[in-house]
């Protein structure tokens, strides 16, 4: 299953109905969380989200809003028994910060800690991109490796079925049937995620090709001057962002105390998206991956 879990979709200040913010991607059999703000654990219960199902944490920034849930989703990952290691990625210029936090969570967890310093492959198919924002701060990309699709009527026509399939797709060939000849390329799907930065050319490294990005949308339109100024997004460079892209689903979160309704950022982006399914995030939404993009 690949599905995005939003825990918290506050800023720096948290209201009535956004906690701050937190996201777990599910992604086959690997557990992503981005960003466990404060509350975070107590999130993961009405989202009805296990701790066990964590296997990375990412970090993007030493922001309290971003880091500051950490120690307690790690204690609860310990009192809930996680066996499993748990590789926390985050940037090198935040160890001490990283290291405190950690120090206050409960012991006995396999707590693998993965600092990063530049842009480039941290983990299967994860990379990072280095973005702007008043401290040292990454986005990060997950890709899946490109595969190939099989056409049914032409295992059919070459009579492979049952096992058969498995061996042709292991081994590459079966009874002089290539496995060129019965399938077509498929594209590998991508996420990006992309948190408190000005326009840069990190973030639009980490948007290209995604099929579901998910961005900060702190400020409106009208807010520019005071995102400029915060080194922040509004939610028209979202929107940008997705169109430079080519961004299947575009996600907005991360939302300023002063928006009490988030319809207008929605739209502001989605006047700029060229087409991108926009989606202004609420907590506690579930939010599946679109289908396959074709390979062409």
């Amino acid at each position: 299953m690949r599905e995005l879990v939003v825990l918290g979709t506050a800023s720096q200040v948290p209201t009535r109905t956004r906690n701050h913010n937190g996201y777990l991607l599910r992604w086959d059999g690997e557990g992503l969380l981005f960003d466990p703000g404060e509350g975070t654990q107590r999130q993961m219960i009405h989202a009805g989200v296990s701790a066990s199902q964590i296997t990375r944490i990412c970090l993007t920034h030493i922001h309290g809003d971003h880091c500051y849930g950490l120690p307690g989703v790690l204690s609860r990952m310990v009192l809930d028994r996680v066996t499993h290691p748990v590789h926390l990625h985050y940037p090198a210029s935040g160890e001490d910060i990283v290291r405190a936090l950690v120090s206050v969570a409960s012991p006995g967890l396999d707590l693998r800690l993965q600092p990063h310093a530049e842009a480039g492959q941290v983990a299967p198919y994860l990379e990072v991109q280095p973005l702007r924002h008043r401290v040292e701060t990454y986005g990060y990309r997950l890709t899946e490796p490109a595969g190939r699709s099989l056409l049914p009527e032409r295992l059919k026509a070459a009579d492979i079925t049952g096992p058969d399939i498995g061996q042709l797709q292991r081994e590459g060939i079966l009874r002089g049937v290539r496995l060129e000849d019965v399938s077509i390329p498929r594209r590998g799907q991508r996420f990006a995620f992309v948190m408190d930065t000005a326009p840069c050319e990190g973030a639009e490294a980490l948007a290209d090709g995604a099929d579901l990005l998910v961005a900060e949308s702190t400020f409106s339109d009208e807010d520019a001057a005071l995102a400029a100024q915060f080194a922040h997004l509004t939610a028209g460079q979202a929107g940008s962002l997705a169109r430079t892209g080519g961004v299947d689903t575009l996600v907005l979160t991360h939302f300023s105390s002063r928006y009490g309704d988030t319809g207008l950022l929605a739209e502001q982006a989605r006047a700029l998206a060229d087409g991108a399914t926009v989606i202004a995030a609420n907590d506690l939404d579930r939010i599946t991956f679109p289908k396959r993009r074709s390979s062409s």
